[in-house]
């Protein structure tokens, strides 16, 4: 009974292990040396906005 389950158990971790090699996606690895076309830049002026104050509504606990 032990030996059994042990074998069921091993089978099920090697099939496991086989359907993780094999079903990876294999990806290649690319080096991105494109440089961006145009950089917008930094504004000096930054302008901040005062957000409204919500009430909160009771939990009741």
């Amino acid at each position: 009974m032990i030996i059994t389950i042990t074998l069921v158990l091993s089978s099920l971790v090697v099939i496991n292990f086989l359907l993780l090699i094999f079903s990876c996606n294999k990806t290649t690895k690319k080096v991105a040396s494109e440089k961006p076309g145009f950089i917008k830049p930094l504004s000096s002026e930054n302008t901040t906005k005062q957000l409204q104050t919500n009430q909160l509504a009771a939990t009741g606990s």
